[in-house]
């Protein structure tokens, strides 16, 4: 009989009260309870959207509980997805029963129990482990013909589960499909070794483990543990090769969970374990397989992993993986990270992140060896250790060296560098074993920070000769390893019988381990620190080991194409120690405040002459680190056209030696910091730079005979003019027009060019001519406009620029003696090349003149594109304005350097304000670092002279940096705008 109003309110309130404990079985007690309540007595089951309704207010009950005791730190995320998985299991079973009694209603218990059906839980699901916006994924076990009567069921449970929201992944399929799909699909295999039985036939589920588990055992776990490598080695190189990438997938990436997973499956298939924590459990340390030090660190490191994924998901509200920038303070700061010192709390968060990463590797090291030697067996020797090896303490096993019998690290720690330097004079190998010593023993390297012989095998780890000895020096060296695919970011695949023989490859090895940090203490500091900003892809130690690699690339050839001027100047270089050493300490200091070359400059003159570098080796090493950003701030940043410019440069450097090798540093760096950063157009820049300051060194052409050039640049264009048939009285007149800054700051085709355009233009009586020149060759479009030279000019160019979708790399404003104005600017696609499409070339120029003829309103138009379409995650990166006024650069200009959020239309924006400043533009120089805009300008006051009242100085820095918040505000709310609507 059914129950009254009063009753149903009572049962309810009393079934809130268990459920109030949020336990599975009180969740299993209210649901069966409801939904007998709501059965009609001439029913088997209530209606289908009252059964819906029930079970979507427990599924948001409960997942609104464990999100409240997640987030208060009740539980850890890997006992919350546990605790998720739980509940869902009590709902799997409630929702099957309900589609058995609901399809089949005169014997719903026998087709549960004996009738050849069976739901079990597979992949992450089936492990007992769920994330709140994951998949769940379900296996419908049928026996042999017993399909007609499972598909209803089946069906049933699908439809039900899609109402309620939850996302499936599921198959139907026999043993025998089973076995067939997993020997065919090694995702399938891992899949179904961490199959559950949910609800339904155990007998069936019983046979379904032993076949499965035997055909397992048939196939043979060296087959899988292959797959299983190549299949990670494939997602590193889509989700990133490097575990250092500064927005990481904490599922998917290297050093994730996946990872982790992977060692799991890799355990399941070949020693039996059951469920991932088996890896740490005391059996697992008994078989010598791990220490309780690492057993503890690798749960700290499931945990945390387990915890920022769900932290993930809770603040996205969608299976989001990736830790974006957006996302980074957001969670650290859910995580409890604050400021530390001079640390703020999303670095310290991220730090803790990729500290994580690579002690997911270091077990991966440790055991990975144990599962593939229990797998695969021994391999035959590929060589035999000769008598001096074996007296050094090494032998050879499967063609690879580790420690003979009998040698420890911990007991003789300058063993751990030993095997280093034999691995790579002998070009062997590192065996997985030694790996994992090295790793095990790595607090023991603190011993060695003042061993001399330790220090000159660092030094030839990192700049010695790569060729290959016919026997060691009398100082045994290194080694690595080289049959695993868990390399470097770059060196990701296996090496065959030899490891690689670059530098970095051992730097990276050393990192790894955590040898480099007890070494050198200075180094600890910057692993796994990271810049909160866009323009670095690395964190600070990934990022040099990078760079060590690339200047292995440089001095073997290999980028020769890329970087013809670096290959040229490392062939004849002579401090070859110098600059391997400055390469690795010029970012050592990132992270402690201050100026980091300053105080990256102080630890190399200490640090130098520890590891028995020379005195002149020390003082090149500690004034390339002070001096390693002087070539790159220049070439972009200043007007390298400016006499004064190139003289600063040259005093500082003063030798050709040092200037040669600041240019490599800084190539090497610059690369290193991601390839989308280096281009052409850079490089066209820096060899400029390099060749006008190596001009004044080596006391040819000084830049002080300003006069001496201007003229040599005429009498060179009228010859080619004269060559190409001008009137001599044309040539004449062209000469006349410009000023001297205008014969220094181009080519003489570039001259010969200008006065082509001038003369056709002239002979038109053209207001506006417009021409545009890619030159792919240096990565950039030329744009030159010749009009009237009219207040604001700059502005509305840039801001049409800004519409095409063009990125302004230089400028070079010129009004000529008519009153002319000839400005060229340089310009680069988004993908940061030169456009070369005719029809783009068509529309940069038709907004060029519909801006400047007034048919379009660029102002409007800037506004009403704002700056919306910037992705989310990179707004989350803060980037103050900031304005700078220089009156030391130049002895003819005022330098104003501008800092602030990169945009479309913030050119326009800041010109405009010059313009209403009254201010001349000569040069504009615009880089940008990921996010943040560094644009600097070259200006004249309005009678063409240098400001230098110091009141005015101050009203134009305070008036820009007042404009650029306001257009930084506006732009932003517009942009909030449109994600809002």
């Amino acid at each position: 009989m059914p129950t009254s109003s009063a009753q149903a309110a009572a049962g309810q309130h009393t079934d809130m009260s268990v459920l109030a404990t949020l336990t599975p079985e009180a969740l299993a007690a209210c649901l069966t309870r409801e939904l007998r309540d709501a059965t009609p007595d001439d029913a088997a089951i209530p209606a289908r959207d009252e059964a819906v309704a029930i079970f979507r207010r427990h599924l948001g009950r409960y997942q609104a509980d464990i999100r409240k005791r997640f987030e208060q730190y009740e539980l850890k995320g890997a006992a919350a997805a546990k605790t998720l998985a739980s509940f869902a299991d009590v709902m799997l079973r409630a929702i099957v029963d309900l589609a058995v009694r609901a399809t089949t209603p005169d014997e719903p218990a026998a087709m549960l129990g004996r009738s050849g059906f069976a739901v079990a839980a597979t992949g992450g699901y089936g492990r007992g482990l769920l994330a709140p916006f994951s998949d769940i994924d379900l296996l419908f076990l049928i026996a042999e013909g017993a399909g007609e009567r499972a598909h209803p069921v089946v069906e049933y449970v699908l439809y039900f589960l899609w109402d309620l929201g939850v996302k499936v992944g599921h198959a139907t399929r026999t043993i025998e499909e089973c076995i067939a799909e997993a020997s065919k699909d090694t995702t399938v295999r891992t899949a179904l070794l961490d199959a559950r039985l949910l609800e339904g036939d155990t007998a069936l589920f019983a046979m379904f483990e032993a076949r499965y588990i035997l055909s397992c055992v048939e196939a043979g776990a060296a087959g899988f543990i292959h797959d299983k490598r190549r299949e990670r080695l494939e997602r590193h190189r889509r989700f990133g090769d490097s575990p250092y990438l500064v927005e990481p997938n904490i599922k998917e990436g290297r050093g994730g969970l996946r990872d982790l997973q992977t060692l799991y499956w890799m355990c399941r298939n070949t020693f039996g374990t059951r469920h991932v924590r088996d890896l740490l459990a005391p059996e697992f340390i008994w078989m010598g397989l791990l220490t309780e030090q690492e057993a503890a660190r690798a749960r700290r490191s499931w945990d945390f992993l387990w915890t920022v994924r769900l932290h993930l998901h809770y603040v996205a509200g969608r299976a989001e993986e990736r830790l974006t920038f957006d996302m980074q303070p957001v969670i650290g700061a859910r995580m409890g990270y604050t400021r530390h010192g001079r640390q703020n709390g999303v670095e310290r968060f991220m730090r803790h992140y990729f500290l994580t990463a690579r002690e997911v590797m270091r077990l991966t090291h440790v055991l990975e060896p144990a599962v593939l030697r229990q797998a695969q067996g021994p391999v035959a020797n590929a060589a035999k250790p000769d008598e001096a090896m074996r007296e050094a303490g090494f032998t050879l096993l499967d063609g690879q060296i580790l420690p003979d019998r009998g040698v420890s690290f911990d007991q003789d720690p300058i063993k751990m560098m030993q095997i280093l330097d034999w691995a790579r004079v002998r070009r062997r190998p590192l065996h997985p074993l030694a790996r994992h010593q090295l790793i095990r023993w790595e607090r023991r390297a603190i011993t060695l920070r003042d061993n001399p012989e330790a220090a000159r095998i660092f030094l030839d780890l990192l700049c010695g000769d790569t060729a290959e000895d016919e026997r060691p020096r009398r100082r045994p060296g290194s080694a690595v390893s080289a049959s695993s695919e868990e390399n470097t970011p770059v060196y990701s695949a296996a090496y065959g019988s030899h490891p690689p023989s670059g530098h970095s490859y051992w730097l990276h090895i050393l990192n790894e381990t955590g040898i480099f940090g007890r070494l050198i203490p200075d180094w600890a500091r910057i692993v796994g620190q990271m810049q909160f900003d866009t323009y670095h892809v690395f964190t600070v130690d990934e990022h040099t080991v990078e760079a060590i690699r690339i200047l292995d690339e440089v001095a073997a050839g290999r980028m020769a194409d890329e970087i013809p001027i670096a290959y040229e100047l490392i062939k004849g270089l002579h401090s070859r120690r110098a600059l391997y050493m400055a390469v690795l300490l010029h970012d050592v200091a990132k992270g402690r405040g201050g100026d980091h070359s300053e105080i990256g400059a102080e630890i190399a003159a200490e640090l130098c002459p520890r590891l028995g570098m020379s005195g002149e080796e020390t003082e090149t090493v500690s004034w390339l680190v002070l001096h390693h950003l002087l070539l790159s701030h220049t070439a972009f940043q200043r007007d390298i056209d400016d006499p004064k410019t190139i003289l600063d440069v040259a005093d500082i450097v003063q030798s050709p030696e040092r200037l040669r090798l600041l240019l490599l540093l800084t190539i090497v760096d610059m690369r290193a910091v991601s390839s989308r950063v280096w281009n052409a157009w850079k490089a066209t820049l820096l060899r400029e730079l390099y060749l006008r300051v190596a001009e004044v060194l080596a006391g040819g052409l000084s830049t002080t005979e300003r006069d001496v050039r201007v003229r040599h640049a005429k009498d060179v264009t009228a010859e080619i003019l004269g060559e190409e048939g001008v009137p001599p009285r044309d040539i004449e007149r062209f000469l006349a027009l410009g000023y001297a800054g205008y014969w220094l700051s181009f080519d003489y085709e570039t001259h010969s060019r200008h006065a082509r355009l001038i003369r056709d233009a002239d002979a038109r009586e053209a207001p506006l001519t417009v021409e545009v020149l890619p030159l792919p060759a240096r990565g950039v479009t030329e744009v030159t406009v010749y009009t009237v030279d009219v207040p604001g000019l700059f502005s509305k160019i840039a801001g049409a620029l800004a519409l095409a979708g063009a990125s302004i790399v230089d400028a070079r404003i010129h009004t000529m003696t008519h009153g002319m104005a000839l400005d060229t600017f340089w310009i680069q696609d988004t993908s940061g090349q030169a456009y070369e499409e005719t029809h783009r070339l068509a529309r940069l120029t038709s907004l060029i003149e519909q801006g400047l003829s007034g048919q379009l309103d660029i102002g409007v138009e800037i506004a009403r594109a704002g700056f919306g379409h910037m992705p989310l995650r990179m707004r989350a990166i803060h980037v103050p304005p900031r304005v700078v006024v220089d009156n030391g650069v130049s002895n003819t200009y005022t330098v104003i350097e501008i800092n602030g959020r990169d945009r479309p239309g913030l050119l326009h924006d800041v010109t405009a304000a010059m313009s209403r400043e009254n201010l001349q533009i000569a040069s504009a120089h615009i880089t940008t670092y990921g996010v943040r805009a560094v644009d600097v300008f070259y200006v004249k006051d309005l009678f063409g002279l240098k400001i230098t009242d110091k009141k005015r100085l101050e009203e134009i820095r305070e008036r820009l940096l007042a404009g650029l918040k306001e257009a930084e505000a506006e732009a932003s709310a517009c942009a909030d705008a449109r994600y809002s609507a």
